[in-house]
């Protein structure tokens, strides 16, 4: 029988501060084998989840994986557990090759509980939760990027729908310009950073007051949220 492949959150803090819940510590301290973005980050992680990383086979995803070989072990009978570098994985993540692989393979995958960055600024936010959409990042160059933007908040505006994206940490402060001189004054932004942190900071307000007190983000994980209104600045 084939093992199965658990997707677990994993947090910005720490795993064993009441972020990650005491079950899903249980599952990972429980598993031999795992499939990682990023191997040092992993093992810390799993240290503070009371996982000893000595006592785990850690293998890393990327572009070159061949993902044949790290399925290997749950055909064998053994679970595996997958990790973000931080975050839910297959989620704006390259985890998402490995649950395809998986299903292709006909293994079960489970997600385990855990913080969802997106979720929890979508919570906070005040906007439109009914109706939302993730567009992961967006493009990079300046003009393509101003033309994404756009493009999201008229889409906003007619499906009256929050848009939910992110950025390198280091790119935000330019992102936040970005949608500063594209967006339309009414046009509602929240930006959340640090989510679960003691640092956590979330702000929604529109366009036009963030221009009149703008500030810098810095080189946090952020979540930005847009939604276009039909009203007055």
């Amino acid at each position: 029988m084939a093992g199965i492949l658990y997707a677990i959150p994993t947090p910005l803090g720490s795993a064993a501060a009441g972020v990650v819940p005491g079950p899903v510590l249980q599952t990972v301290t429980a598993l031999e084998y795992f499939v990682v973005e990023n191997a040092k980050s992993a093992r810390a992680f799993l240290k503070d989840a009371g996982k000893d990383p000595k006592a785990a086979h850690i293998e890393e995803l990327n572009e070159k994986s061949i993902l044949h070989d790290l399925l290997k072990p749950l055909m064998e009978g053994h679970s595996i557990g997958l990790l973000a570098e931080a975050g839910c994985p297959a989620i704006a993540d390259p985890g998402a090759r490995l649950v395809e692989a998986a299903h292709n393979e006909g293994i079960r995958v489970v997600p385990l509980v855990g913080p969802s960055s997106i979720v929890l600024a979508l919570m906070a936010s005040g906007l439109e939760g009914q109706r939302f959409a993730f567009c992961g990042y967006l493009p990079r160059e300046a003009e393509p990027r101003k033309g994404k933007i756009r493009e999201l908040e008229a889409r906003s505006r007619r499906e009256r729908e929050t848009q939910i994206f992110i950025e390198t940490p280091y790119r935000n402060d330019v992102l936040l310009e970005a949608l500063l001189q594209s967006c339309n004054p009414a046009t509602l932004l929240c930006v959340a950073s640090d989510l679960t942190l003691d640092s956590e900071e979330i702000r929604t307000t529109t366009i036009a007051q963030w221009r009149g007190a703008r500030r810098a983000i810095g080189k946090r994980p952020t979540v930005f949220l847009l939604l276009s209104v039909n009203r007055q600045a």
